[in-house]
């Protein structure tokens, strides 16, 4: 369960590195702080190519904010088919998505009125 202490910032980068380090691609961050009623502040949405990479990158988000952090998620949701995982840090929730299921809900017009930062990769 995430802890007080840690920040979402410092969170969120963690949680982005993570994802860089395998290379999940379109990776968007949304602030949902000014939007009633939501269930946390920020999601962050990225993509894999196949369920070995969506699988590649929730572990090595994990891994890292365990590591970095001392923190770990209150609750983890689509390990068994891997199209779509959940990862819930409380106040941060990430989506990590198999394009296709990603274009299929489209969550980020769902959530039209956040705030969106794209993060711009290299590779």
């Amino acid at each position: 369960m995430t802890k007080e202490n840690t920040s979402p910032d410092a969170l969120i980068s963690v949680i982005i590195d993570g994802i860089e380090d395998v290379k999940g691609k379109a990776i968007n961050i949304l602030d949902l702080r000014d939007i009633e009623n939501t269930v946390c502040d920020y999601f962050i949405i990225c993509e894999g190519n196949s369920n070995t990479q969506v699988s590649a990158i929730t572990n090595s988000i994990q891994k890292k904010v365990s590591k970095e952090l001392k923190d770990n998620p209150w609750h983890t949701e689509g390990l068994e088919n891997l199209e779509w995982v959940l990862i819930d840090y409380v106040n941060v929730v990430v989506h990590v998505f198999q394009k296709q299921v990603r274009e299929y809900y489209d969550i980020e017009s769902l959530w039209g009125d956040a705030k969106t930062t794209v993060i711009e990769t290299s590779y």
